[in-house]
């Protein structure tokens, strides 16, 4: 109910900045840019020092080259506590609760990307991310292990939903999945629990929200 309210809050919020700083021109009626971040980062306000908190930051930033294509760059950064690899039908949850696969300390990964959104019909859209990410591994006291390199891309399907006067405010309901490859210089204890699951994720449900300019 606390991460709905903040959701609401936020959306609430890009409303009235949108109608603020809107300007009644033709032009104002095409905008081209759009910024945009996951929900779930919200998620992550507060409790900064708990051991699951994966201390998660996104932005995107895209242009509209026309009605059906959009690209754009992603920033993230991220803080994993276990491997991603680990499936909903493994038990991801149970894992968290029991702790059993969580790593000897964390993997910090930090990246710039590339984005392509096709929009397919309507509101319905497909894209493809492409995240070149730098990995810092860290041990329960923050102090760095080693550093490495992944490679991480994502799939995503979702509706764009549009809202407001000007329709600037939008959300983005969407399911991913994501692998990676190119996974350099892991240290042995943390490898050792990346072996056992797998390289990609399937099926991760989530929610964008965004403003156009």
């Amino acid at each position: 109910m606390k991460k709905l309210l903040i959701i609401c809050l936020t959306l609430f919020t890009l409303n009235v900045f949108a109608q603020q700083i809107s300007k009644p021109s033709k032009q104002s009626e095409n905008h081209k840019y759009r910024v945009s971040f996951p929900a779930i980062i919200l998620a992550n306000i507060g409790d900064g020092g708990k051991r699951t908190n994966t201390q998660h930051i996104e932005l995107h930033v895209k242009r509209e080259l026309d009605n059906k294509n959009i690209v754009g760059l992603k920033f993230a950064t991220w803080r994993l506590f276990q491997p991603m690899g680990i499936q909903w039908w493994d038990g991801l949850k149970d894992k968290i609760d029991s702790k059993s696969e969580f790593y000897p300390g964390y993997l910090r990964e930090t990246g710039i990307g590339i984005s392509y959104q096709r929009m397919l019909w309507k509101g319905l859209f497909a894209s493809v991310e492409v995240l070149p990410q730098y990995k810092t591994y860290l041990d329960l006291n923050d102090k760095k292990i080693a550093n490495g390199f992944k490679l991480y891309t994502s799939y995503h399907v979702g509706y764009h939903i549009a809202f407001g006067k000007k329709k600037r405010i939008f959300i983005e309901p969407q399911i991913h999945c994501q692998n990676w490859v190119f996974d350099t210089n892991t240290p042995d204890e943390f490898k050792a629990l990346d072996n056992k699951w797998k390289s990609y994720f399937l099926f991760e449900p989530n929610l964008y929200i965004g403003i156009k300019f």
